[in-house]
C-alpha cells in the first residue's frame, strides 16, 4: 500500500509518538485474540484493557524519550546553527521556541536556508558573469588604441619621421589616442572613487539654468554639425536654484546632451526640460533620434555597456560616461531613469533638490 509522504511529513512528533505507541498496542492485542483463539482459553477484556494502557503509556514515554535524546537533541543543534547562520553579523540571536513542532520547522529553517544560498549563488555567478565581461570591455577598450599608437610609431620608426607631413600627422593621432586611454583610466578611477565613498561632493546653491547654457554653448558646435539644434524650455531669464556639486551636475549634462546630438537624427532637436516636482526639480533631455530597445534599456548604465558597439566606438568617448553620471545622480541621493522608443527618441530624466 502506497503510503502519502506528505500526510506523513506533515505529522507532528507528539502524533508521531502516539501513533506508534497505538500501533504497538494494536498489534499486541491482535497477538494476543488470535494466542486465545488458538490455545482456546477465555479472553478477560479487563486485564487486556489494563495491560494495553500500561504498553501504551510505557512505549509513548520511551518513544518520546529515544526521539528527545538521541533525534530531537541533533535536530535542534541543526536548527539552531542554521538561524544562527541566517542571523546577520553582530545582531544578538533570539531565544527560540524549539517545544513545538520541531521537524515542521527545521525543515521550514532547511528549505529557507537552501533558497537563500541558491539565490546568493546565482547572484554570484551573475557577479563573475558581470566581472569577466567587465575586464574584457577594459582589455578591448585599452588594447584598441594600444594597437594604433603601436601602429603609428612603428611607421614613424621606418622612416615616416623624416617626412614632415607623415609624422605630425602620427604624432596627432598618437595623442589622440594617450588622450582616449587617459579618459578611460580616469573615469575608471571616478567610478572607483564613488563606489567606495572616496570622492565627496561639494555641495551648495547653484542656478541650473545658467548651468545649463553654459553647456548648451560649450556644445553647439558639435550640434550644428548636426544641424541639431538645443532647445530650453524654460524661460532662460529666469534662474531656478538647486542644491548640489556644480561641476559634478555639469558633468551630467554634458553626458546626456553630448549623447542626445552623437545618436541624434540630422536636422534634429534635443529640448533640454524643468518640472517643478515639490522638494525636487526633475530635468529632462529629450531627442527625437534613433531611440534604444527595450532589452538594452535596464543595462545602459552599465560600465563599457554600448548599445550598438560598432557604432558607438566610432563616436568616440570612454564608454563609462552613464555609469559615471548614475553614480552622481545617487550620490546627491536622487534617481536617474530613462525612456525610448526606437525611431522616436530618448529621453534622459533625473531629479535634483532645490537649494
Amino acid at each position: 500500500m502506497a503510503i502519502n509522504m506528505n500526510f506523513t511529513r506533515n505529522l507532528s512528533p507528539n502524533t508521531w509518538t502516539l501513533i506508534n505507541s497505538a500501533a504497538i498496542v494494536v498489534v499486541l492485542t491482535i497477538l494476543y485474540i488470535i494466542s486465545a483463539l488458538i490455545l482456546h482459553y477465555h479472553i478477560q477484556v479487563l486485564p487486556l484493557l489494563v495491560t494495553d494502557t500500561g504498553v501504551f503509556l510505557l512505549s509513548y514515554f520511551i518513544y518520546k524519550y529515544i526521539l528527545e535524546k538521541f533525534i530531537y537533541s541533533q535536530i535542534k543543534l541543526i536548527f539552531k546553527t542554521i538561524h544562527t547562520l541566517k542571523s546577520p553579523r553582530g545582531t544578538k540571536n533570539k531565544e527560540i521556541d524549539l517545544r513545538q513542532d520541531i521537524i515542521s520547522n527545521v525543515n521550514k529553517e532547511v528549505l529557507l536556508w537552501a533558497q537563500d544560498k541558491k539565490e546568493e549563488i546565482e547572484e554570484l555567478r551573475k557577479m563573475e558573469s558581470y566581472r569577466r565581461e567587465f575586464l574584457g570591455n577594459v582589455s578591448h577598450e585599452l588594447k584598441t588604441p594600444l594597437f594604433n599608437i603601436q601602429g603609428y610609431v612603428m611607421t614613424l620608426l621606418d622612416g615616416g619621421i623624416e617626412d614632415p607631413k607623415v609624422n605630425v600627422e602620427y604624432l596627432q593621432r598618437t595623442k589622440k589616442n594617450i588622450d582616449r586611454m587617459i579618459a578611460i583610466i580616469e573615469d575608471l578611477e571616478s567610478i572607483s572613487r564613488f563606489e567606495t565613498g572616496e570622492l565627496q561632493l561639494e555641495m551648495k546653491k547653484f542656478d541650473i539654468v545658467g548651468l545649463i547654457k553654459e553647456v548648451i554653448e560649450l556644445l553647439e558646435i558639435k550640434a550644428h554639425k548636426k544641424k541639431i539644434k538645443l532647445k530650453l524650455r524654460v524661460d532662460p531669464d529666469k534662474p531656478i536654484f538647486m542644491e548640489g556639486d556644480k561641476e559634478r551636475i555639469r558633468q551630467v549634462l554634458i553626458n546626456l546632451i553630448d549623447n542626445s546630438i552623437k545618436y541624434g537624427n540630422e536636422e534634429g532637436n534635443t529640448k533640454i526640460s524643468l518640472f517643478d516636482m515639490d522638494e525636487n526639480f526633475l530635468i529632462e533631455i529629450t531627442d527625437n533620434g534613433i531611440g534604444i530597445e527595450a532589452k538594452d534599456i535596464p543595462r545602459l548604465f552599465e560600465r563599457f555597456y554600448r548599445v550598438d558597439k560598432s557604432r558607438s566606438r566610432e563616436q568616440g568617448g570612454s564608454g563609462l560616461g552613464l555609469a559615471i553620471v548614475k553614480h552622481i545622480i545617487e550620490a546627491h541621493n536622487q534617481t536617474i531613469n530613462v525612456r525610448s522608443t526606437v525611431g522616436v527618441g530618448t529621453t534622459f530624466a533625473f531629479t535634483l533638490k532645490k537649494g
